[in-house]
C-alpha cells in the first residue's frame, strides 16, 4: 500500500492507525468520510431484506428470505460537483469472516448489484453476505437499466465515474465503514465480477493495486474501445444491407454446421468445440441451393457471417479486435440476444455499440452507425474514451508486489465479448512480466462451450460466486481465496453442466476439468466422457 493510499484511509475515517472501538449500525450515519455522505444505516432482520424498486422474481425472493441479519449502510460519494455515486455496504451482524468483497456491474451499470440469482455466475451482494463477507456494490454514478447510456449525455464526470472512479471510491469508503463498524480493518479484500465487471476488476488491478488482494475477473470487456468497434462491425455487417440480416431461426443450422466441422477436433464428439479458435469452419457450406429456407443462408448472409467470425479490420487488413467463435450460436444468452436479434436494433451489439458512440463519445443521440469508418474512427474512439474505459495495461507489477492474485476466466463461445481478447491480455502480461512471474500470480481458465458469464452447451458452473462450504476444487472463488490466504495456487477447477443451466437442483449431466491456460483438458481414452475424472490437463500450445 503506497503512502498516498494510507493517508487517504486515515483521512477517510478521521483516526490514526490505532484500533477503533466498534460502532453501532445506526451510529454509522454520523461517520465523517471524504466527499461521502452516509444517508441511512440500520439493522436488517434475518430474511427481511427486500430490494427497492420492482418486486424481485420468485427465485430472488427465495434467496433474500435466507439472508442472515446484517447492517445495511447506504451512502453517496461525490468526488466532483457532477458526481452522485450511490453505494451500499452490508455488514454481517454476526459471523463476519474478517474479509471484504466488492462486486461489480454488467453493461452500463446503473444499479446496486444485490443479487444475480438468474445467473449463478454473476455475483451479487447476497451470496457473499451468506458466506460471511462484508459486501459492497455501487451504481457507478447513475441510475438506469444496464443497456441505457443516456445518462452520459452532457456529463463527462459521470462517464469517468462509470469508467473507473466509482469502483475505486467505493472500495476506499467501504473499508473505512467496515473498520468503523467492527473496530478492525478487513484482513483481506476481494473483487468478483464478470463482463463490464471484469473490466472493472482489471481496472482495479492496474490503477489501484492496493484496493484488493484477490480479484476474480470473468469475460472482461477490458479493451472497451475496440470491443465497441467490434459491436459496430457486427451491426454494419448485418444492417448496412437489409438482405444481410440473419434471422435467429437460422442460428440452429449455423451451429449444426459448425459442430459438424469441428466438434470432433478434440477427439470427442460431444456437442462442444473444445477450442473454437482452431476451428476452420466455412459458412459457405450453408449457401442455399434453391429457395431460401431456415436451414440455409443467402450469399449476403454468408458474407455477413464471415465478417462476424473474422472480426473488425481496417482497409489495410489489420486486425482491430478478434472475431466471434463458432459452435454455440443458439441459446437464451447466445447470438439472438447479442448479435442478430429478430429486430436488428434490439441486439446487445446495437445497444452497447451505438449507445457508447452516440451518448458517450459523439454526444449525439442521432448519430448514425453507418458513418463509422474503421480507418478513421477507431483512433478517435481510443483517444476520446480509451483513457477512461480501457483497462489494457499489462504491467501488473504493483499488484503482484503487494501479494495480489488474479484469476481470469472466459467462455470460449461468448457472443458478447470475444474470448480471444482475454487470451491476448494474458499473453500481453506474460510478455511484459515474464511467463514465470506471471504464472506466480495470474491464472486464466478458458471454458469450452460457455457463453457470456455462464450458459451454453458446455459445463459452465464452477463456483465463481462465493459459497461458505465450497470446495476449491469445484469453486473458482474459493480457489482464489485459498491462493491469497494460504499461497496455494489453483490447479484444475471442475466445471459442471446441469440439465437446466444455472439450476443446481436439476441435476448434473457432465463434469469437465478447466485447466490453467495454456493447458487444456484431454480425454484419457477410457471411462465416461461426461466424467471429469477421465480427463487430464496437457499443454495446449
Amino acid at each position: 500500500m503506497n503512502t498516498h493510499t494510507i493517508k487517504r484511509l486515515i483521512l477517510c475515517i478521521g483516526f490514526a492507525a490505532a484500533p477503533l472501538a466498534a460502532a453501532t449500525c445506526e451510529s454509522l450515519t454520523g461517520l465523517k468520510l471524504v466527499k461521502t455522505r452516509i444517508t441511512a444505516s440500520h439493522v436488517v432482520a434475518p430474511g427481511a431484506f427486500r430490494p427497492p424498486g420492482n418486486p424481485p422474481n420468485d427465485v430472488d425472493t427465495a434467496v433474500y428470505k435466507t439472508l442472515p441479519s446484517f447492517c445495511r449502510v447506504e451512502g453517496v460519494i461525490e468526488p466532483t460537483s457532477d458526481s452522485h455515486i450511490e453505494f451500499e455496504v452490508w455488514l454481517p451482524s454476526s459471523g463476519w469472516n474478517g474479509n471484504y468483497l466488492g462486486v461489480g456491474n454488467g453493461g452500463f451499470a446503473g444499479s446496486i448489484n444485490y443479487l444475480s440469482a438468474s445467473n449463478l455466475s454473476f455475483p451479487g451482494m447476497a451470496p457473499g453476505l451468506m458466506s460471511g463477507f462484508s459486501m459492497s456494490s455501487t451504481d457507478t454514478g447513475h441510475r438506469a437499466w444496464a443497456g441505457d447510456a443516456n445518462w452520459g449525455l452532457g456529463h463527462p464526470e459521470k462517464v469517468i465515474d462509470y469508467g473507473y472512479r466509482a469502483i475505486h471510491e467505493t472500495a476506499v469508503q467501504s473499508k473505512a465503514i467496515i473498520r468503523a463498524f467492527y473496530g478492525a480493518a478487513p484482513k483481506k479484500s476481494y473483487f468478483d465480477s464478470c463482463s463490464n465487471g471484469g473490466r472493472q476488476a482489471l481496472m482495479e488491478a492496474q490503477r489501484y493495486p492496493a484496493d484488493y488482494d484477490g480479484i476474480l475477473a470473468g469475460a472482461p470487456s477490458y479493451y472497451n474501445t475496440h470491443g465497441t468497434a467490434d459491436y459496430i462491425w457486427n451491426v454494419q455487417a448485418l444492417m448496412m444491407d437489409p438482405a444481410s440480416h440473419i434471422r435467429p431461426v437460422k442460428l440452429p443450422a449455423i451451429q449444426v454446421a459448425a459442430l459438424a466441422a469441428c466438434d470432433a477436433n478434440d477427439g470427442i464428439k460431444d456437442g462442444v468445440i473444445d477450442d473454437p479458435s482452431k476451428c476452420n469452419f466455412d459458412p459457405g457450406v450453408l449457401l442455399c441451393g434453391g429457395a431460401e429456407t431456415d436451414a440455409c443462408l443467402t450469399q449476403p448472409q454468408i458474407v455477413a457471417l464471415k465478417k462476424i467470425y473474422a472480426g473488425p479490420r481496417n482497409s489495410k487488413g489489420e486486425q482491430i479486435f478478434p472475431g466471434m467463435m463458432p459452435g454455440a450460436e443458439t441459446g437464451p444468452q447466445a447470438w439472438s440476444l447479442w448479435i442478430t436479434s429478430a429486430q436488428p436494433e434490439q441486439s446487445g451489439d446495437y445497444f452497447f455499440g451505438v449507445g457508447t458512440l452516440a451518448k458517450l463519445v459523439y454526444q449525439d443521440p442521432a448519430w448514425d452507425f453507418r458513418t463509422f469508418n474503421f480507418d478513421r474512427d477507431v483512433a478517435f474512439l481510443d483517444d476520446k474514451l480509451g483513457p477512461i474505459r480501457n483497462a489494457t495495461n499489462p504491467n501488473l507489477k504493483a499488484f503482484k508486489d503487494r501479494g495480489g492474485k488474479l484469476i481470469l476466466y472466459h467462455g470460449w463461445n461468448d457472443p458478447a465479448v470475444t474470448p480471444l481478447s482475454t487470451v491476448n491480455y494474458y499473453q500481453n502480461v506474460a510478455v511484459t512480466m515474464g511467463e514465470k512471474q506471471t504464472s506466480d500470480f495470474v491464472s486464466l481458465y478458458m471454458v469450452p462451450g460457455m457463453q457470456h458469464c455462464g450458459n451454453g452447451p458446455g459445463p459452465n458452473y464452477f463456483g465463481s460466486v462465493p459459497s461458505a462450504q465450497a470446495d476449491p476444487q469445484f469453486s473458482m472463488f474459493s480457489a482464489l481465496t485459498r491462493w491469497v490466504e494460504n499461497g496455494t495456487k489453483p490447479d484444475k477447477i471442475i466445471a459442471t453442466k446441469y440439465k437446466i443451466d444455472e439450476d443446481v437442483a436439476s441435476g448434473a449431466i457432465r463434469t469437465r476439468p478447466l485447466c490453467s491456460y495454456p493447458q487444456v483438458a484431454r480425454y484419457t481414452g477410457s471411462g465416461s466422457t461426461d466424467d471429469a475424472a477421465n480427463f487430464k490437463c496437457v499443454d495446449g500450445k
